[in-house]
């Protein structure tokens, strides 16, 4: 017999009636859960991530020290963002997009929102070429990367610092 049961059958609650006990479990398994730590999606709120932390938080990144080269991505976004609820950003890479060679996946990375990867994409050679237009949501000023994963699984990234001066994110008000 689980805990769960036990209490439910008024082994530790006895006097209190059957519905009085699923609300007061309910309860205290609810408040529980709420004092929990999340980590989902290895949210932050509001601290500027180095680079390593960048890296780290790409599951598919190789755990050895393999620095990105910065070469071969071009990250065009504004320098001062009005508002962080939409900055329009545009990628390039440059590659022939060929079997053989082409961009596997592009992520655009935040150094400040409470998410690290805010965009995931998966390229190949039916792309026809590595460019990808998007707008993002910025929490404050912060450098925003992108990072190209090639098919010969060497990785090239660029980086840019935005000045934000209106917060999209809730949890980064400290801009």
């Amino acid at each position: 017999m689980g805990l769960y049961q036990h209490v439910l059958d008024g082994g530790v609650m006895g006097s209190f009636s059957a519905a009085k006990r699923k609300l007061l479990l309910g309860l205290s398994l609810g408040g529980w859960a709420l004092s929990q730590n999340t980590h989902a999606q290895n949210m932050t709120s509001g601290r500027l991530r180095s680079m390593e932390e960048m890296l780290r938080g790409i599951e598919s990144y190789p755990t050895s020290l393999v620095t990105p080269i910065e070469s071969k991505v071009k990250l065009y976004i504004p320098l001062l963002a009005d508002n962080g609820n939409s900055v329009p950003a545009q990628v390039l890479v440059d590659s022939p997009m060929t079997p053989t060679d082409h961009v596997e996946s592009l992520y655009l990375l935040s150094q400040r929102n409470p998410v690290l990867i805010m965009a995931h994409f998966h390229l190949g050679p039916w792309s026809g070429r590595a460019e990808i237009n998007t707008r993002l949501r910025l929490a404050g000023s912060q450098k925003v990367m992108a990072l190209a994963k090639m098919s010969n699984a060497h990785w090239h990234y660029h980086m840019v610092e935005v000045i934000a001066t209106e917060s999209a994110c809730v949890d980064a008000s400290d801009s």
